[in-house]
């Protein structure tokens, strides 16, 4: 075999036995130009299961062992490869199903959060060094008035902040997914609208009224945008206590969700009172001529593409807030930011103010993980694969 750079190479690898094992492409990564930062050797074999159990037994035997859920990413965490919003990032990655999911996973991957937090961050550090500056006059008159440049950097960052949580509603929709649902009374075509959009029969379809009782729920991807249909039970008045129970969750799924359908034969009086944007529709396409129709799918191209213009625009003013605790250590910022001001305002001592001023960057920092967070790490990695 010729001689190969050895960084890299094809290699042949033998158990402790000499016996062959595979023919494999060996990667060497130098500390500090790895994943984990750490030095790496990567074996990429021919993978069938009985030459990667015959390796992993093999180096099992040398000292070996296999890496836990999420481990190479912790590593990198801990060696400051990556940064908390970035590790979850990642991890949205992984799970990403849409083109839309797979956008935002990147963005916070590759530092769309981080970048913000630090210009914060820098901001706010900015600000309580002007205002600890003035302690050290307290008897005496301040050179500088140094308040208006505190004013200007802690309004700049709240604003960017309330910008950011503003749009985290859409954000997690994009993460989560969109809840549309289907409303009307029974036997008017959800089910079978339902049926056609998934392409299978996922609901039951009976003359019977009030077949369906419980919700069923359809996962999509429109124009990359991930969507859970819902079907709901039809809105009617019943002495079926089964049935009542499946009307209450159907009119409480439904006002949960993000847009719902209104499907009507005739005038009639809505279930409940639509929100903007909610799509009025006639039912039963086949039998009256217009609207749109489950059973010869007329009307269901039309009305896929409302409901993706509805989603797209929504999903416009996402912003990098995808989980629950972005939106809480931005809002705790926010909170403390206004305090300053509200001190600043009262001539409050500059102590004061630079401790609210100090606790809106402790809240900052959670964004990355630079404080408070290691009771989120064993979460967050569990849903980690083996080997990332």
């Amino acid at each position: 075999m010729r001689d190969v750079p050895p960084r890299r190479g094809l290699r042949r690898l033998r158990d402790s036995d000499g016996a062959m094992l595979d023919d494999a492409l060996i990667l060497h990564f130098e500390k500090g130009r790895s994943f984990t930062g750490e030095t790496v050797v990567e074996f990429h074999l021919h993978g069938s299961v009985a030459i990667v159990a015959a390796v992993s037994a093999s180096l099992k035997q040398g000292g070996a062992r296999q890496a836990e859920a999420g481990e190479f990413t912790r590593r990198a965490l801990e060696n400051g490869r990556l940064d908390l919003a970035q590790v979850e990032g990642l991890a949205d990655l992984i799970d990403a199903e849409t083109e839309a999911q797979r956008r935002q996973a990147v963005s916070i991957f590759t530092g769309a959060l981080s970048d913000m937090a630090e210009r914060w961050r820098t901001r706010l550090v900015r600000a309580a060094a002007l205002v600890e500056a003035t302690i050290d006059f307290v008897d005496e008159d301040v050179p500088v008035d140094v308040y208006p440049e505190v004013l200007s950097l802690l309004n700049d960052t709240a604003t960017e902040l309330i910008s950011q949580t503003e749009g985290a509603h859409a954000a997690e929709r994009i993460r989560d997914g969109f809840e549309v649902a289907i409303v009307g009374r029974p036997n008017v075509g959800k089910s079978t609208l339902l049926n056609r959009l998934a392409g299978r029969s996922a609901a039951i379809t009976s003359d019977i009224a009030g077949t369906t009782r419980d919700v069923i729920e359809v996962r999509m991807d429109l124009a990359g945008l991930p969507v859970t249909l819902l079907d709901t039970a039809g809105i009617r008045d019943t002495t079926d206590k089964v049935e009542k129970l499946g009307v209450s969750l159907a009119l409480q799924r439904a006002e949960m969700a993000d847009l719902r359908i209104f499907l009507m034969e005739d005038s009639e009086d809505l279930p409940m009172t639509p929100h903007a944007d909610d799509l009025m529709l006639r039912a039963k396409a086949d039998v009256y001529g217009d609207g749109v129709s489950g059973l010869t799918g007329q009307g269901v191209d039309e009305m896929l593409k409302d409901i993706t213009r509805i989603l797209e625009l929504r999903a416009m003013g996402a912003s990098v807030v995808i989980r629950d605790r972005h939106r809480d250590a931005m809002q705790r910022a926010i909170v403390e930011i206004d305090r300053a001001r509200v001190m600043i305002d009262g001539a409050a001592s500059a102590d004061l103010v630079a401790e609210d001023i100090r606790s809106a960057t402790r809240a900052v920092d959670m964004l990355v993980g630079r404080v408070d967070v290691e009771d989120l790490l064993d979460e967050i990695f569990r849903s980690f694969c083996i080997g990332k």
